[in-house]
């Protein structure tokens, strides 16, 4: 992945240190720089907005997710040095459970010509006799972030915390760009896959605006030359931290190893001009290492695995329970200075069960079963219904950190506005004219999180049902968090999805993670997921509330909702 959009302040090290020894995860004391931080509003920097049940390292992007010996490994990007971009190493952090992490010195860090100027993201590949193997970018000049891709195997394949790496010499780089790539664009080697006797793994890179997935081919996993193709381009701009893994047939939930065969294989990439993860289903010809996407207009209406501010993603196969997981960061929406002034800045979305849906068109989604070791006594409603413009209040539960599992039922969908196309490929430009507060006929519904008492602030996460030219029900789902904070200058976008569903029975769930600056949501079972920060001055720690609301002209029934206060991980030790 690129240069990042935000950076740490010197002194934020130090901060995150103290900070997180209470949360998630904590930084290892070899990287911590003491500094004090200047004067800053409290409603900005208060530790309350800092996520309690979230992986948040100091700054972070995935790279190496891996499950060797008993342990799951996270690797990401950091700078230990300070505020600006550059000495990038891998920090390194393991868990029992992807819940309680436990973090150990850095994994890989600049030690060599083809890594002199940072060590930028990467991918993890078991061998078949079971030794990891890492694959990364190098930046080898400063002036131009000059890269190319390099390999490290563990030191020790005896340990199963992976504590040190080394960089074979004579082997690195193994991969750099040949006369036609863009050196400056040319990162992100995926996890290798083996077929019939070779292995392969991706580059992303982008040629006259072309976004690329270019394939190496190795027989011995050190070796690797570049195939005269890629794998699939499209017109789309840079394709940074692409991930290529198949899946199983329609509806299976069970995850495969990235050499196993699939029913379906799902590419993703990361386009660095709009922020945003993108994928598309489709078949791959592992005779001519071609994909093609089932949708013909796939690669310019591709789908996002989630349609907030969710990026950088990587999956990883879990051989224990036999499941592919999804890793995403989230960035900051407040400003440079705000975070330089908290100490913080980027978090990672709860890991997330990933597979192929009964229809076979998109990827399903559902946090990992872990998580719900943190729930605390749960609170139940049913069979209440919520009249027009009506809202209600979810009480007996700390609602600044929850979990929340709703069905609703519409009484009727007769009152559906109709759906001007216009908006088919931008539901969040509709999200932003249909907001919460703006009546319908069916919808908006849904929840307000991590809101005041007097609804001064408040997130809002609804559908709303329209109905297309043939009469057929089209839902929105959306995120709008323009009325979150009464801090000023804060970015607060509304983000939104459209949800492939059938609402004629007139069901629909939802389900929110709310973690203080964050809100985690998966509509229907997870085929819309929206993730959105937040920073409220008033909503926050005890004074922070949870409502159910309906502002359409149509009756809801909540048929269930059950809502728990979620703990904060335990550490095992560091």
């Amino acid at each position: 992945m690129g240069a990042p959009q935000r950076v740490l302040a010197p002194w934020a090290v130090l901060l995150l240190a103290l900070q997180l020894a209470s949360a998630s995860h904590v930084i290892h004391r070899s990287l911590e720089v003491e500094a004090a931080p200047p004067s800053v509003p409290a409603s900005i920097v208060s530790p309350l907005l800092r996520t309690g049940y979230h992986f948040q390292p100091p700054k972070n992007w995935i790279n190496a997710p891996m499950y060797y010996k008993g342990w799951y490994h996270l690797f990401y990007q950091y700078n230990p040095k300070g505020a600006v971009w550059g000495n990038i190493v891998w920090a390194h952090s393991v868990s029992r459970d992807l819940i309680n992490w436990i973090p150990l010195e850095p994994g890989i860090v600049p030690s060599i010509p083809s890594d002199k100027y940072g060590c930028w993201s990467g991918s993890a590949t078991i061998l078949p006799d079971g030794t990891p193997v890492i694959t990364y970018t190098g930046i080898t000049r400063s002036d131009i972030n000059y890269q190319v891709q390099n390999i490290a195997f563990p030191k020790n394949s005896s340990d199963p915390l992976l504590r040190e790496w080394v960089k074979p010499a004579g082997l690195n780089p193994i991969a750099v760009p040949e006369p036609g790539i863009n050196a400056t664009q040319f990162r992100d080697p995926t996890t290798a896959w083996l077929a019939d006797g070779h292995w392969r793994m991706l580059v992303g890179g982008v040629r006259y605006d072309r976004g690329l997935a270019f394939v190496y081919r190795s027989r011995d996993f050190k070796r690797w030359v570049r195939a005269k193709h890629p794998l699939h381009s499209a017109l789309t701009g840079m394709w940074e931290c692409p991930d290529f893994y198949p899946v199983a047939g329609a509806g299976q939930q069970n995850g495969l190893d990235t050499s196993e065969a699939g029913v379906k294989h799902v590419l993703k990439n990361s386009l660095d001009r709009t922020r945003y993860d993108y994928y598309t289903v489709g078949k791959y010809d592992k005779d001519k290492d071609r994909y093609v996407p089932d949708d013909p207009n796939g690669d310019q209406h591709r789908m996002r695995y989630d349609y907030g501010n969710f990026y950088a993603s990587k999956t990883f196969y879990d051989p224990v329970k036999r499941r592919r997981i999804l890793w995403g960061w989230a960035n900051e929406s407040d400003s440079v200075t705000d975070d330089r002034a908290k100490g913080w800045a980027g978090i990672q979305a709860i890991p997330r069960k990933i597979w192929l849906d009964p229809s076979g068109k998109q990827l399903l989604q559902w946090p990992i079963e872990e998580v719900e070791k943190l729930r605390g006594k749960p609170v139940s409603v049913g069979g209440k219904v919520v009249k027009p413009g009506q809202h209600f209040e979810v009480t007996g539960l700390g609602a600044n950190q929850a979990d929340v599992e709703v069905s609703f039922e519409v009484s009727s969908l007769a009152k559906a506005e109709p759906f001007d196309p216009a908006y088919s490929d931008d539901a969040q430009k509709l999200c932003g004219v249909k907001g919460a507060d703006v009546k319908g006929g069916v919808g908006p519904f849904g929840l307000w999180v991590l809101a005041s008492a007097d609804l001064q602030e408040k997130t809002a996460v609804f559908f709303r049902v329209f109905k297309d030219g043939y009469g057929k029900p089209k839902v929105l789902m959306c995120t709008d968090p323009t009325k979150s904070s009464l801090s000023p200058d804060l970015y607060k976008p509304t983000f939104a999805g459209f949800v492939d569903t059938d609402i004629s029975s007139g069901k629909i769930s939802l389900r929110s993670l709310i973690d203080r600056s964050v809100v985690e949501s998966f509509g229907d079972e997870g085929k819309t997921c929206i993730l959105s920060r937040v920073y409220p001055s008033i909503a926050i720690g005890k004074d922070a509330h949870l409502y159910v609301f309906n502002n359409g002209e149509t009756d809801i029934t909540v048929s269930h909702l059950t809502a728990w206060e979620m703990k904060k991980p335990l550490m095992n030790g560091a």
